[in-house]
């Protein structure tokens, strides 16, 4: 069966994915660590790694059945046709969030560069740096056309 990309409503990502599981729906919701800052203290907390993106496995004459989920938007499409993933794409995307990205370090990047990340969940991606600023760097995944945003992690 084919992975296709569903839209959710921002922050319902977990949401989506506990619910289509709940119907018998093969469903990925790649997660990542981060740590959240509130006034009073810092916590570690698992946030999906693609905003509003949940990937799911059904087949093709049953994806109207994802919209009887509340959250559901809509599919995303490629070429006028639901985007298909395929199985190598997400069992490579499993693998690389094994390793989580521990720290790193900025220097020698300007804003408009080519980079390649060398560890994380985006490991072996190229990216266009958009932004840096003092604790965060913000790239444009060439590859998948989204926006991520490297922030050093400082945990006490």
């Amino acid at each position: 069966m084919p992975w296709y990309v569903i839209y959710t409503k921002p922050k319902n990502e977990k949401k989506v994915t506990e619910r289509l599981q709940s119907i018998g729906i093969t469903v990925y919701c790649p997660m990542i660590t981060v740590v959240k800052q509130w006034s009073d203290r810092k916590k570690k907390v698992q946030v999906p790694l693609l905003n509003s993106y949940v990937f799911i496995q059904i087949e093709d004459k049953n994806r109207e059945a994802v919209f009887q989920i509340s959250g559901v938007v809509r599919y995303l499409f490629w070429l006028g046709k639901p985007a298909i993933v395929r199985d190598e794409e997400i069992a490579a995307l499993q693998e690389s969030l094994k390793d989580a990205m521990s720290s790193y370090e900025v220097r020698g990047i300007n804003v408009g560069d080519n980079v390649n990340i060398p560890s994380g969940p985006f490991q072996g991606k190229e990216g266009i740096v958009k932004q840096i600023n003092k604790n965060s760097l913000q790239l444009i995944l060439k590859e998948l056309g989204v926006l991520i945003t490297l922030v050093k992690e400082e945990v006490k």
